[in-house]
């Protein structure tokens, strides 16, 4: 299996008779033999992981596209980054996920109750495994910020991707920056990271 990036905005992906999850609905043209099905929602499997994104609203939905030929992949032209993870963990808005290999598993996991106001980080996608991965990234390409002990990073849920490596996650509250941008309604928090890691974040805030 062979992942590229067809400008900025395409996801290629060559299949030789293995398979690739992605986004449903994500397909925009494919050459070959190549099915389609569903995939399920992502979130890991049993009772629990389904009732944790009912509740969390954090639902991936996915296709499994297997066989052989090219298969191009695409998101309301939004811009596409591919990232490689051996082992390590990968935590993302669900709806920024476009398209997983078959070595990587998904699961929904709690963050913190102090989302519940804005829906934002409250609860989040795991992935963990061996394989590429690609993510979306509204207005522009996404920025990659390096998060190392001597340097915590703190982010707008708003414009959050990603975060990969060995990073723990807290919410900072009353966060003076949002009244002066004429964000002060409901509760002010954003997303801290400490530890050694990347932080993945878009140009553009999610409405």
């Amino acid at each position: 299996m062979n992942w590229r990036l067809q400008g900025s905005k395409v996801l290629v992906v060559d299949l030789n008779g293995d398979a690739v999850r992605a986004a449903s609905g994500s397909m925009v043209a494919y050459e070959g033999d190549i099915a389609f099905k569903s995939a399920g929602t992502g979130g890991g499997g049993g009772l629990r992981a389904a009732l944790m994104q009912r509740v969390a609203g954090e639902s991936l939905n996915l296709m499994e596209c297997r066989g052989r030929g090219t298969l191009h992949l695409a998101v309301s032209a939004m811009d596409v980054v591919l990232v490689e993870l051996a082992g390590e963990e990968l935590r993302a808005e669900s709806e920024q996920l476009l398209a997983l290999s078959e070595g990587l598993r998904t699961e929904v996991v709690f963050a913190g109750l102090q989302g519940a106001t804005s829906g934002q980080g409250l609860f989040t996608t795991k992935v963990t495994g061996h394989g590429p991965l690609a993510l979306l990234s509204a207005g522009g390409p996404p920025i990659a910020l390096r998060v190392t002990p001597q340097a915590p990073l703190v982010v707008d849920p708003q414009a959050f991707i990603a975060s990969r490596g060995r990073l723990s996650q807290t919410f900072v509250t009353d966060v003076s920056w949002r009244n002066l941008a004429g964000e002060g309604s409901g509760e002010a928090f954003s997303l801290r990271f400490e530890g050694d890691g990347v932080v993945y974040v878009q140009p553009e805030e999610r409405g």
